[in-house]
């Protein structure tokens, strides 16, 4: 679908006879459109599933596959970790703001152990084991990671406690995960019609969404939903001009998306006074390598620090992209990049390398004594076990020596293939505005009625801030509940 194609509502009474017909119709096949769909075909509605692409998966399908879970699930228990919602909730609602969705996160964290147990009955399994060292995602398939919640300010807020859940495979899970729930919204009794795009929402003459006009290989395909439309179409990242109305920020770094992540259904939405909430919100990975950044420091283009270097890696990632001038590197000596574990250094070499700082700082082309200065305040309190400008645990702080190298974060993850220059990619994180069961709202807090989304085509419980697994965890959760919703939508007609 073109940026600029029409997404105006068709009216019901244009329409005459539709294509096909069913109870909820789900717009979009990742995780939260599978999770919609299961539970709305579980409900007794008759659920149809249209994906753009040539199967279900999405964007979902090609993330790592994390999830974040807690206030103790199985997994969590099984390496010895003590959970509660109440937690869960305080550090969540510290790392997803400022201004992140607390009813959200308070029923998240409240069904957090209902809703492993829901994976876990779609067929998604998990390894009782746990991975203990810091990295963006593990290459093993350990059940169990660290996602921020042992380092400072977080673990001042919140006892420190592992939940990033991930699928039993080796490496990247999103595929697995999808197979799993795409495979039981199906069983449930979700049809699926594939390669067929929703452009357009039909509404009635009062105003309810009856259904979407779609497109099949250039052809118009139309579809009436007695009760209710779910819109799972996932962000905008991959549409320029919403990036350039809503989030400029993401323009000119890489895409976290499977490109199709267009913004459609927002677009549909808002054409028929859907309200759009924290539009500007996004997520940035820099390719820096967490296990790197711990044993050195990351620095601006001035030579300077600014964040603790052991938190969640997409804050220091957001950080550095918003605030800082790039470009960013990991400065690192020899000693702390010949101590991260192989398994850990994705084949990533230094870029620069030098005996003297002033030499590497003409290498970077930094102010001369800029990195001079900050290295010699870092081993300072280094020596002292110390670090109280930005509170980096101890167990990662020791005196930087000679030769001294630096990691370019542009040269990604496999050793320089792939990733855009500057070393950044991200996705979006507004859309639709939608209450707690997945009612999207109109610019006067009330719900449109027939419509709902979730996933990221809708804003879920991220404020200014995003930790990983919370894409694919409010996704799902709020997705079922959109699916339960939806499937109890009643019409005047169909009452």
């Amino acid at each position: 679908m073109s940026p600029r194609s029409s997404v105006e509502p068709v009216p019901l009474a244009e329409i005459g006879a539709f294509d096909h017909e069913c109870d909820v119709l789900v717009a979009g096949f990742g995780c939260a459109g599978a999770a919609a769909a299961f539970e709305a075909a579980r409900a007794g509605a008759d659920v149809l599933v249209l994906e753009r692409a040539s199967g279900p998966g999405g964007s979902s399908a090609q993330s790592g596959g994390e999830l974040y879970l807690g206030g103790g699930t199985e997994v969590q228990k099984a390496c010895g970790f003590d959970d509660d919602p109440d937690t869960m909730y305080a550090y969540l609602v510290k790392a997803l703001g400022p201004n992140a969705d607390t009813a959200k996160i308070r029923l998240y964290c409240d069904g957090s152990v209902e809703h492993f147990g829901w994976f876990r009955e779609c067929g998604v399994t998990f390894n009782p084991s746990f991975y203990d060292r810091p990295t963006w995602m593990p290459m093993s398939e350990d059940g169990l990671m660290w996602l921020g919640e042992n380092a400072w300010p977080y673990n001042t807020v919140a006892r420190p406690v592992p939940r990033g859940h991930r699928p039993a495979a080796s490496g990247f899970g999103g595929a697995v995960l999808m197979e799993k729930l795409s495979a039981a919204a199906t069983a449930a009794g979700a049809v699926t019609h594939v390669d067929t795009v929703a452009s357009n929402l039909v509404l009635d003459g009062d105003g309810r969404v009856a259904g979407v006009v779609a497109r099949k290989y250039g052809e118009r395909v139309t579809y009436r939903a007695r009760r209710a439309v779910v819109l799972t179409t996932g962000g905008f990242v991959d549409n320029e001009e919403m990036l350039a109305d809503h989030a400029p920020v993401l323009l000119g770094h890489g895409k976290v998306s499977d490109g199709l992540d267009d913004g459609s259904g927002i677009r549909m939405a808002a054409a028929i006074g859907a309200a759009t909430r924290r539009m500007g919100v996004v997520e940035i990975a820099l390719t820096a390598l967490p296990a790197m950044v711990c044993r050195g420091m990351l620095v601006d283009g001035l030579g300077r620090r600014f964040l603790n270097e052991d938190v969640y890696p997409g804050h220091w990632s957001v950080h550095a992209v918003r605030d800082q001038p790039g470009p960013y590197w990991t400065i690192i000596d020899e000693e702390g990049y010949e101590s991260v574990p192989e398994a850990d250094r994705w084949g990533v070499l230094p870029k620069y390398a030098a005996e003297t700082l002033a030499e590497l700082e003409e290498s970077l082309g930094m102010p001369p004594g800029a990195l001079e200065a900050t290295v010699g305040t870092y081993n300072r309190h280094a020596e002292q076990g110390e670090d109280p400008y930005f509170h980096k645990d101890p167990k990662w702080l020791r005196p930087l020596k000679p030769p001294f190298a630096a990691i370019d974060p542009g040269a990604g993850f496999f050793g320089g293939t792939g990733g855009p220059a500057s070393g950044a990619s991200g996705f979006t994180l507004g859309g639709l505005h939608t209450t707690v069961d997945g009612e999207v709202l109109n610019n006067s807090g009330v719900p449109v009625p027939g419509l709902y989304a979730a996933g990221r085509a809708a804003s879920g419980m991220h404020g200014e801030g995003y930790v990983s697994g919370t894409s694919l965890g409010d996704g799902t959760f709020f997705g079922r509940r959109a699916g339960r919703a939806a499937a109890a939508s009643t019409t005047e007609e169909n009452a």
